[in-house]
C-alpha cells in the first residue's frame, strides 16, 4: 500500500508551505530518510526526507505550487511498482483545502467556497472532448507559464488557430487550437507555471461550457456545521467579496488583524492577494474592519477630547510580480556576471563609408529584394569577418577548456515590449549579405510576433546588442552564457573629426560616427585578443569593399 507524504508544518505558526523543487521523479527508488524535494515556507526553506523507503509513485504538488500543511504531495510504494504519474491531477495553488482547514470552519468558510465554485466549474461529462496540453518547446524544457488566454470559455476556436500565451526558459510562444471546436474548459489560469503535458484546457466534447460558479456559493457541509454561536470574521467570510483568492495564511492574518479582504488589492495571478498584500495594507494604515458583532460605539460626552488624527503612513508603492520572461532575464544575467571576468573595450569607428552606400542603395536595394536595407547587415557581416579571424572570440569556455565553435551563429537583441529575446542566425559565415539581411528581418519580425521555435534562439556563439537606437553613445552588455563575448552597438551620431591626409596635413570634417563596445571574458580571451578583434572589425566598416546584393 502506498505511503502518503504530506507538506509537513515547519513550526507553530506556518499554515502553507511552497514546493520549490522535486529531487526525485516518478520511479526512482528511494532510501529512508532521503530527500524528495524541497519547500520555502515564511520561516525557513528545507529539504524534506522519505519517510519509508520504496519507489516514488505519484507526485500530485508540481514544482512552485503552494499548499496547506497536511497535504498530501506525493506518494511512496514500500518495495511496490510506482504509480504511473498524474500531472494534471496537481492542486492548483489556490484551490487548495485541507481537512485541517475546513475543520476550522469559522475562518475558512472563503475558502470552502472557493474550492466549490472551482468544483462547479468543471465542465459535464457529457462526451469526450479534445484535451489541449502544455506543449514541450524544446528538449531540455520541463514547464512552461501559461501568460495570456486569447479565448474565454464558450468561444469558438478554429484548428490551428491560437488559444494562449506560454513563457518558458527559452522563448514566448502562442499556443495554437488541435481541433476545431467549442472551448468548453479551463484548467490552468493565467500566471501559473506547469509541466509538459499537463492538460490546460478542452476542446469540445459536448458538454456545456463551464462557467465559474458565484464565488458566494453555498458553504460545505463541514463549513455549515460550524456552532452558530460562533460567528465568522468578516476577513473569512465568503461574502466578504466575490471571486477573491488568497492563501490561508493570507486568510489567518486578515482574521486576527480584522480586515476585510475585499478591500485589500490582490496583486497576484488572477487578482490573488498574496501575503506582501495584506502586509502592505496594514503597513499602510488602511482601517481594518471591524467585526460583524461588533456593538454600536457610544457618543462621546461634551466633555470629551476628540482623538488626535493618526499621522498618515507613508505608502509602500506597488507591488508587481515579474513576467515568467523578466524573471529569466534576471536570472541568466546575475549568472553570467558570477561566471565570466567581464571586461570591456570600446572601439569608434567611422560608418560615413557605409551611410552614403546605404542612402545611395537602399530604395533599389528594397526593390530588387523585398527587405530594408539597414546598417545591422554591414555591422554583421563586419563581425563574421573579425570572429573568422580570430575564432577565441568565437569560443566557448568549458571548465579548464576552450571550445573552438565550428560554426559562427551570431544572436542579434530584439526588444520586445514584454521583455527581451536573442533568435539566433545559425551558420552565418556561411550567408551572403542578403541572406543575413533577410535572416535578421525574418527573425526580429518572428520574435515580435510570437513565432519563434525554441532552435530559434538556441546554439548562439557570439551575440549583437543595439542599444544605440534609444541614443546612448554606448553601453557595457552583460556577456550571454556559455558565449565569451558580446558586442554592444551604440547610437550613429555626426562628429567633427581631425582627418590627416598622405601628406600629413589635417583637416577638420564633419562624419558619421559610431562607437561599438565589446564585451569579453577575460578568463580566456586577452586584451590583446580583442584589440585585433575590434581593430579589423573597425577597418572592414570603414573600408567597406564588399557587393551587398
Amino acid at each position: 500500500m502506498p505511503t502518503e507524504v504530506v507538506m509537513p508544518q515547519m513550526g507553530e505558526s506556518i499554515t502553507e508551505g511552497t514546493l520549490t523543487k522535486w529531487l526525485k521523479k516518478p520511479g526512482d527508488t528511494v532510501a529512508r530518510d532521503e530527500p524528495l524535494f524541497e519547500i520555502s515556507t515564511d520561516k525557513v526553506d528545507a529539504e524534506i526526507p522519505s519517510p519509508v523507503a520504496g519507489t516514488l509513485g505519484e507526485i500530485k504538488v508540481q514544482e512552485g505550487a503552494t499548499v496547506s500543511i497536511n497535504t498530501v504531495v506525493c506518494t511512496v510504494e514500500e518495495g511496490g511498482a510506482a504509480a504511473a504519474p498524474n500531472t494534471a491531477s496537481a492542486p492548483k495553488k489556490e484551490d487548495t483545502v485541507t481537512p485541517a482547514a475546513v475543520a476550522t470552519a469559522a475562518k475558512d468558510v472563503a475558502a470552502a467556497a472557493e474550492a466549490t465554485a472551482h468544483a462547479a466549474a468543471a465542465p459535464a461529462a457529457a462526451g469526450p472532448g479534445t484535451e489541449v496540453l502544455m506543449p514541450q518547446m524544446g528538449e531540455s524544457i520541463t514547464e512552461g507559464t501559461i501568460t495570456k488566454w486569447l479565448k474565454k470559455i464558450g468561444d469558438t476556436v478554429q484548428r490551428d488557430e491560437p488559444i494562449f500565451e506560454i513563457s518558458t526558459d527559452k522563448v514566448d510562444a502562442e499556443i495554437p487550437s488541435p481541433v476545431a471546436g467549442i472551448l468548453t474548459a479551463i484548467k490552468v489560469e493565467e500566471g501559473a507555471t506547469v509541466t509538459i503535458n499537463t492538460v490546460v484546457a478542452v476542446i469540445g466534447g459536448g458538454a456545456a461550457p463551464a462557467a465559474k460558479a458565484p464565488a458566494a456559493a453555498a458553504p460545505t457541509p463541514a463549513a455549515a456545521s460550524a456552532p452558530a454561536a460562533t460567528p465568522a470574521p468578516v476577513a473569512a467570510s465568503a461574502s466578504a467579496g466575490e471571486g477573491l483568492r488568497s492563501s490561508p495564511l493570507v486568510r489567518k492574518i486578515a482574521s486576527e488583524n480584522n480586515v476585510n479582504l475585499s478591500q485589500v488589492p490582490g496583486t497576484g495571478a488572477s487578482g490573488r492577494i498574496t501575503k506582501q498584500d495584506i502586509l502592505g495594507h496594514l503597513e499602510g494604515g488602511a482601517p481594518a474592519a471591524q467585526p460583524v458583532a461588533a456593538a454600536p460605539v457610544a457618543a462621546p460626552t461634551p466633555a470629551s477630547k476628540p482623538a488626535a488624527p493618526a499621522a498618515p503612513q507613508p505608502q509602500p508603492g506597488e507591488l508587481v510580480p515579474m513576467t515568467k520572461m523578466r524573471a529569466i532575464i534576471a536570472k541568466r544575467m546575475v549568472e553570467s556576471k558570477a561566471t565570466s571576468a567581464h571586461v570591456h573595450t570600446v572601439f569608434k569607428v567611422d560608418m560615413t563609408r557605409i551611410v552614403k552606400l546605404r542612402e545611395k542603395e537602399k530604395n533599389k536595394y528594397e526593390q530588387r529584394n523585398g527587405v530594408k536595407l539597414t546598417y545591422m547587415p554591414f555591422i554583421t557581416r563586419a563581425a563574421v569577418q573579425a570572429l573568422r579571424k580570430h575564432p577565441i572570440v568565437n569560443s566557448t569556455t568549458q571548465g579548464e577548456a576552450i571550445l573552438y565553435n565550428k560554426n559562427i551563429n551570431i544572436g542579434i537583441a530584439v526588444a520586445l515590449e514584454w521583455g527581451l529575446i536573442v533568435p539566433v542566425i545559425k551558420q552565418s559565415e556561411e550567408k551572403s549579405f542578403l541572406g543575413i539581411a533577410r535572416s535578421i528581418v525574418d527573425l526580429a519580425d518572428r520574435a515580435r510576433s510570437k513565432k519563434l521555435a525554441p532552435d530559434d534562439v538556441a546554439g548562439g556563439t557570439f551575440t549583437l546588442t543595439n542599444s544605440g537606437i534609444f541614443g546612448e553613445q554606448f553601453g557595457t552588455p552583460i556577456i550571454a552564457q556559455p558565449q565569451s563575448a558580446i558586442l554592444g552597438i551604440g547610437g550613429l551620431n555626426k562628429e567633427a573629426v581631425v582627418l590627416t591626409d598622405k601628406d600629413g596635413q589635417d583637416t577638420i570634417a564633419i562624419r558619421s560616427i559610431q562607437r561599438f563596445t565589446l564585451g569579453f571574458d577575460h578568463r580566456t580571451i586577452d586584451g590583446s585578443d580583442a584589440g585585433k578583434f575590434m581593430t579589423d572589425f573597425k577597418s572592414y566598416l570603414e573600408n567597406w569593399t564588399e557587393e551587398i546584393g
